[in-house]
């Protein structure tokens, strides 16, 4: 198992949080961006640094992942493409995207876009709270666990 991150998006916080659990299980952590990004030093986290674009970190995210491998996004349609390809996807909200519930996700995505598209003003997602960094770490662990004990 590795874990991938759309890290242009990724709140530090939670960022902070897979750095320690890397270390921890050392898992491999491969944060994704196109901008160059500061990490610890550790053999387990490493940058993978790709060009500027629409979805370029996604689609380098999708190409190198395996089945079983975790990503965290909050990217719906990146979430659709990891379960497709039997991944897990995590929002760094703690919601586990699953086969189950990721259509629902991806038809209210559309909705929603195409409602700012008609100029109707949606807002954006509330700040990340502590009971979300919370959430993200319990799903995380539990994941992470299930995989040690493979």
């Amino acid at each position: 198992m590795e874990i991938w991150v759309d890290a242009d998006a990724c709140p530090v916080v939670i960022k902070d949080i897979l750095y320690r659990s890397a270390e921890r299980t050392e898992v491999q952590l491969t944060l994704v961006a196109n901008q160059p990004l500061h990490i610890p030093p550790s053999r387990f986290i490493k940058m993978l640094k790709v060009v500027s674009g629409f979805d370029v970190a996604d689609n380098e995210i999708v190409k190198r992942l395996s089945a079983g491998d975790l990503v965290i996004t909050s990217d719906i349609p990146l979430a659709a493409e990891v379960i497709e390809k039997g991944g897990y996807a995590l929002n760094p909200r703690g919601e586990l995207y699953s086969a189950d519930n990721i259509r629902a996700r991806l038809t209210m995505r559309n909705f929603m876009e195409s409602l700012r598209a008609s100029g109707i003003d949606s807002g954006g997602p509330p700040a990340l709270s502590h009971s979300d960094r919370k959430a993200f770490a319990n799903h995380l662990d539990k994941i992470l666990t299930r995989h040690a004990s493979l």
